[in-house]
């Protein structure tokens, strides 16, 4: 399935848990602290930007954001929240659609990038986020690392998540880095609801070629927004990017 026609106008309608889940207090707000501390005074650009779940909280602490999403129906539940002119939204991919201005942030979170299915996309969305910003900017990713030491010989699934009314499960292609999440809801009844979103995983190191590609260096790693360390147990990570500064050469300083 093509990533518009998963992120349907039923998909926006069940996306926000206001209060639990991505939307817990302790989850979003440590992330809306360090993307506002990394904007400084400029200006951020949210790829998928989605419902708005990090840009909404944003922009109410006084940063300019503007975001690109590929879902209308995404968006049309974003305008419950915030009109045009307060959170401009740009229809269209996050690897090839461009967003007027330049920025001091591009940011990409909970595990979007592995929305593209391709290394080619993937690389490609790097160097979109390199043309918003301008000399020093930086580009934020929140990914999780593919678990497959979780995955027996001969197996190619994993329960992730277990509880009371849902199941999580991945299944894998490992020969193409390709997963399919499969979320499994139900209550008393006998009846399921399932939601499937394919992804393509990266690893790290994988990733940091891909910022290199486009010009960037990796200047922080951390396992969480709070800043936690990264280590080999770590199943997820936030990584910041960043361009070289402008060089003073540049502005016609230092000349003989």
């Amino acid at each position: 399935m093509r990533q518009e026609e998963i992120w349907d106008a039923d998909a926006a309608q069940r996306y926000d848990t206001p209060g639990s889940g991505m939307f817990a207090p302790e989850v979003l707000e440590p992330a809306v602290e360090r993307l506002a501390r990394l904007a400084g005074e400029g200006a951020a650009l949210e790829f998928a930007i989605g419902t708005g779940r990090v840009a909404v909280p944003l922009a109410g602490r006084g940063v300019p954001v503007t975001g690109i999403e590929l879902s209308r129906p995404m968006v049309e539940r974003l305008r419950t929240k915030a009109d045009e002119a307060t959170i401009p939204v740009v229809i269209g991919d996050m690897a090839t659609t461009t967003a007027p201005g330049e920025y001091t942030l591009v940011y990409l979170v909970y595990n979007t990038i592995s929305n593209l299915l391709t290394q080619a996309e993937q690389v490609e969305c790097f160097r979109n986020a390199a043309r918003h910003l301008g000399p020093g900017g930086r580009f934020v990713i929140e990914l999780w690392v593919p678990e497959l030491r979780k995955l027996p010989p001969g197996r190619t699934a994993t329960v992730w998540r277990s509880e009371p009314g849902y199941i999580g499960l991945d299944t894998y292609d490992v020969l193409h880095q390709h997963v399919v999440s499969h979320h499994f809801r139900f209550d008393e009844t006998e009846q399921a609801r399932l939601f499937r979103s394919p992804h393509r995983y990266i690893w790290p190191a994988e990733l940091d070629l891909m910022a290199r590609l486009a010009g960037f260096e990796l200047e922080t790693r951390h396992a969480d927004w709070n800043g936690a360390e990264f280590t080999a147990e770590s199943d997820s990570h936030v990584s910041v990017y960043r361009l070289p500064p402008a060089r003073a050469a540049a502005h016609g300083r230092g000349a003989p």
